[in-house]
């Protein structure tokens, strides 16, 4: 058994994405030209594409605009030149935060992530200060009063890491990063089982409890960083008071 509510957690993040899923097209552009860019625009032969294309699928993204944005990273059209910029710190109450970015700007974009920590109490550290708090692998939710043994039973039989169940019953499967994540997700799916959140990420390998006088500028500083062009995904160990 794992700590905390994870289903709470889990609806409160799927809830702010769909609140800025104006921004969702754009990130995911991004990140299937950069894909394509590292690892070619076959799909079959780049796991990362191959996830970052599924993802643009699952939000109803336009194949026109997906197309562009491999043929983009592949050089047959013109495009911006993206580079992997990672960022870390604390937040205030010392939770770990990772800030995973492409630009085209470095000075902009680390000026910009400097002011969110610093304006809400958080401080901006060095490479590799926070990253070892984090596992970087695929990370499957199903809800509370999900088949348990046969969620378990296929995952761990198409190459899961492991299965967790938490105290509120939602049960977690996790993978290796890309092309473990595709064959467990695809191997579940075609059992039937249909999971409520999928995602390759960066997972916290313990989790902090936020305390309630620094909850309010946390979730700022993570507001902050949310609406910057930049920003491609906040991961945290921290746990916000519901």
């Amino acid at each position: 058994m794992a700590g905390h509510s994870k289903w709470a957690n889990i609806q409160h993040r799927k809830g702010r994405q769909d609140e800025k899923r104006g921004k969702v097209f754009s990130r995911l552009s991004k990140e299937i030209t950069v894909a394509a860019r590292m690892g070619g625009g076959d799909i079959g032969f780049n796991p990362r594409l191959r996830v970052a294309v599924d993802k643009a699928k699952e939000v109803n993204m336009p194949a026109d605009n997906i197309d562009r944005a491999i043929k983009k990273g592949t050089g047959e059209l013109e495009g911006v030149s993206y580079e992997e910029v990672r960022y870390e710190g604390y937040g205030p109450g010392g939770a770990a935060v990772i800030v995973d970015c492409l630009t085209d700007n470095r000075v902009r974009t680390v000026a910009d992530v400097r002011h969110a920590f610093s304006k809400c109490g958080g401080n901006l550290g060095t490479d590799g200060s926070v990253a070892f708090l984090f596992q970087h692998c695929g990370q499957i939710v199903f809800a509370p009063g999900a088949d348990e043994d046969r969620i378990m039973e296929v995952a761990l039989e198409a190459g899961a890491d492991d299965v967790l169940t938490h105290e509120d019953g939602a049960i977690e499967v996790i993978t290796g990063p890309y092309q473990g994540f595709t064959a467990v997700k695809e191997a579940l799916t075609a059992a039937g089982l249909s999971p409520e959140l999928s995602e390759v990420t960066m997972k916290a390998l313990t989790e902090n409890d936020v305390a309630p006088e620094h909850a309010l500028k946390f979730q700022k500083m993570l507001d902050m960083l949310d609406e910057l062009d930049d920003v491609q995904e906040v991961y945290t160990s921290a746990v916000l008071p519901e």
